[in-house]
C-alpha cells in the first residue's frame, strides 16, 4: 500500500508540469483584456497592442476623423493621408465649398485648406462596456477671416465591440448657417470620373484587395472609371486583407434630406473610397440662422455581407432615434 502511494505522488509529481503548461498555453490564447488610451488630442479602444479605433480631435487638425478602423487580428481598414489625397483621412467628414472656398483639398502654397474647420468644445465619455461617446463643436470660416459662416454640432456614439470586434458608429451632425445665406457645393461630377464628392467619406486600406460593393438591392457595378454613382439607403464596401475579408457598412437615416442619398464610390487599382454624397446631384443652400441634421451609421464588421444582412441593419437603424 505505501509502495502505491508513493508511486501514486511521483506521477501527479511528473504530470504537473505539463497540467501547468496547458494552462498557461490557454490563458495565452485568450484574447487581451480592452483598454483606453486617451491623449489631450485623440481616443481609442486598444487591445493588446492592436489599436482597435482611435478618434483624432486635436486642434491643429483640418478636421478631426477615424484613423485606424480595425476589425478581429489587427486588420486595419483605413488609410490616412494617402500620397495621391493627403487631405484623406481614415473616416472622415468635409464640405467641399462652402460659399465658394474650398474646404477639402490643401492650398500649394499654405499646405492647408483655403477654407478652416476649427474643433472646440470636445468632450469624450468612455464606458466600462467599452462604448464611447463624443461630441463636439465645429467652426467654418475662411483663412484669415474670423467671421464663421457655418457652425456644427457633432455627436458619435461609438458601441462595444462584439465577440468578434464588429461595431459600430453613430453620427448625428448638425448645421446652423450664420448670419448670411450658406451655399453648399461640390466640383460638379464628371461621367465615371472624379467630382460631386462631399461629406461623410472612407478612404480604405491599401492593403485591400478583392473588393466589391453591394447596396440593400444587391452588387453595384462599376464603369470604365472604376467609379459608382447610385441612390441607395445603405451601401457595404469590403474586401479581403491578409487573406480575411473584411468590410464596411454605410447606413443614410431616412429623416436625411435628398434620402435615399447619392454615393460616389471608387474601385480603381489605387483608390477604396465611398462618400455619401448629398450634393452630388445639385448644391444646397442654408438661409440665414437655419438648420441641417444629418444622421449615419457606419459598421466595421468581418466577412463579407450580402444584400440581405445590409437590409436587415438598415431596418435596425431606421427604427433608431439619433437625436442630442
Amino acid at each position: 500500500m505505501t509502495r502505491a502511494i508513493v508511486l501514486h505522488s511521483l506521477l501527479l509529481t511528473l504530470a504537473m508540469p505539463l497540467t501547468l503548461l496547458l494552462c498557461t498555453e490557454t490563458r495565452a490564447a485568450d484574447p487581451a483584456p480592452l483598454r483606453w488610451d486617451r491623449s489631450e488630442s485623440s481616443v481609442a479602444l486598444v487591445r493588446g497592442q492592436q489599436v482597435l479605433w482611435r478618434f483624432h480631435h486635436g486642434s491643429t487638425l483640418d478636421v478631426p476623423y477615424f484613423h485606424p478602423l480595425s476589425t478581429e487580428g489587427g486588420r486595419v481598414l483605413t488609410w490616412d493621408r494617402p500620397a495621391d489625397h493627403a487631405w484623406h483621412h481614415g473616416l472622415w467628414f468635409c464640405w467641399k465649398y462652402i460659399n465658394g472656398v474650398n474646404y477639402w483639398e490643401h492650398d500649394r502654397q499654405t499646405g492647408r485648406p483655403a477654407g478652416r474647420t476649427e474643433t472646440t468644445d470636445v468632450r469624450v465619455e468612455t464606458r466600462d462596456d467599452h462604448s464611447a461617446r463624443v461630441s463636439l463643436t465645429l467652426a467654418y470660416h475662411p483663412d484669415g477671416d474670423e467671421d464663421v459662416v457655418l457652425r456644427e454640432r457633432r455627436r458619435i456614439i461609438i458601441s462595444a465591440p462584439n465577440a468578434h470586434d464588429e461595431y459600430s458608429l453613430d453620427w448625428v451632425s448638425e448645421f446652423t448657417a450664420g448670419n448670411n445665406r450658406v451655399e453648399l457645393d461640390r466640383t460638379p461630377p464628371k461621367e465615371q470620373s472624379w467630382g460631386g464628392y462631399a461629406g461623410l467619406s472612407v478612404r480604405f486600406a491599401k492593403e485591400m484587395v478583392d473588393r466589391q460593393a453591394i447596396s440593400e438591392r444587391g452588387p453595384v457595378e462599376f464603369g470604365p472609371g472604376n467609379r459608382h454613382r447610385s441612390r441607395a439607403t445603405s451601401i457595404d464596401y469590403s474586401g479581403t486583407i491578409d487573406g480575411e475579408p473584411v468590410g464596411l457598412a454605410f447606413l443614410d437615416h431616412h429623416e436625411n434630406p435628398r434620402h435615399p442619398t447619392p454615393w460616389y464610390i471608387i474601385r480603381s487599382p489605387v483608390t477604396s473610397y465611398v462618400n455619401a454624397a448629398l450634393l452630388n446631384d445639385e448644391p444646397m443652400t442654408l438661409e440665414p440662422g437655419r438648420s441641417m441634421t444629418l444622421r449615419y451609421r457606419v459598421i466595421v464588421h468581418p466577412l463579407r455581407w450580402d444584400a440581405a444582412r445590409l437590409k436587415t441593419e438598415q431596418t435596425r437603424f431606421q427604427q433608431s432615434s439619433l437625436s442630442f
